[in-house]
């Protein structure tokens, strides 16, 4: 009896299974389908771009747009300085917030759950509050139009969730280190740099991975702070393809081309640590408050 009754539990379970993955099909779907979209315009002709019904396949396939579309915007000369700009923010925002974080955890000084509460209220603040006092700030010392705004406050701790997250991880890492550590002569730094950064790997990877996101995909800053069109990153490159100035119908090949290059740095970063990625976000939920 038990052995005819048991495919009757098995049942409800594999239905459940199988819907659980039609639901994750669909989600995947909802995801691919726009880029394989973007891949399609981006090897069409011009002209094919709006043809009815549409067609998932071009006649014939147009590599050339991936040459002629960058070379519309002098791609390489952006690409450049993009890579510039995102690299010296990412080190300067995951820098700063893994030693503020390093201080919020693990040193004791006078108001220090202050700093901390200070530093995660700031989150509900959204960014453009400060957009134009910042840019008054910026101008009347002589930073417009140059990359400073974009690099400088990356180096001052500009990005709380990022002290969040790096306080969480050194919260989770026992203190007897740091006093085995001490009876062996180093201090703070030498402490922060040899024990803690490798224990912390995947904490600073995550930042990395998310500040070199933000930066690389950021256009309102570069567009309010710089003027010339030669210390433009990608992001406001690629707005110049649709910019109602343009004064043209805009080539819609060329922009999808240009723009799967434009998005493959992201990807491949993200793919190559994703791994170190989801442990890091996972710490957000697994470290105890002290």
């Amino acid at each position: 009896m038990s052995e005819v009754a048991r495919p009757a539990k098995k049942r409800p379970r594999a239905i459940g299974t199988t819907a659980w993955y039609v639901v994750a099909l669909f989600i995947c779907a909802v995801m691919v389908v726009p880029l394989l979209w973007m891949i399609t315009i981006g090897l069409k002709d011009k002209t094919a771009v709006f043809d009815i019904p549409p067609r998932l396949l071009p006649h014939e396939f147009h590599w050339s747009n991936f040459i002629k579309g960058p070379q519309a915007i002098h791609f390489p000369r952006l690409f450049l300085n993009s890579v510039v700009i995102t690299a010296l923010s990412v080190l300067g925002g995951v820098m700063t917030a893994m030693m503020a974080g390093y201080a919020l955890a693990r040193l004791r000084f006078p108001g220090r759950k202050v700093w901390f509460y200070l530093f995660v209220g700031s989150m509900l603040l959204p960014g453009v509050v400060g957009l134009i006092p910042l840019f008054q700030m910026y101008k009347s010392i002589g930073w417009y139009d140059t990359w400073l705004p974009l690099i400088v406050p990356a180096f001052l701790g500009g990005n709380p969730l990022f002290i969040f997250l790096a306080r969480q991880y050194f919260l989770a890492i026992p203190y007897s280190i740091d006093e085995a550590a001490k009876i062996d002569g180093a201090g703070h730094l030498r402490i922060f740099v040899s024990v803690m950064l490798p224990l912390t790997r995947p904490a600073w990877l995550t930042m990395a991975i998310l500040a070199f996101q933000a930066s690389w995909n950021d256009y309102l800053n570069p567009l309010v702070y710089l003027y010339s069109s030669g210390k433009w990153p990608l992001s406001v490159g690629m707005a110049s393809f649709i910019s109602p100035f343009a004064g043209k119908t805009p080539d819609w090949s060329y922009y999808m081309a240009t723009n799967l290059l434009y998005m493959l740095p992201p990807l491949i970063i993200f793919f190559a640590a994703q791994r170190y990625f989801i442990q890091g976000l996972g710490a957000l939920g697994s470290t105890n408050q002290k």
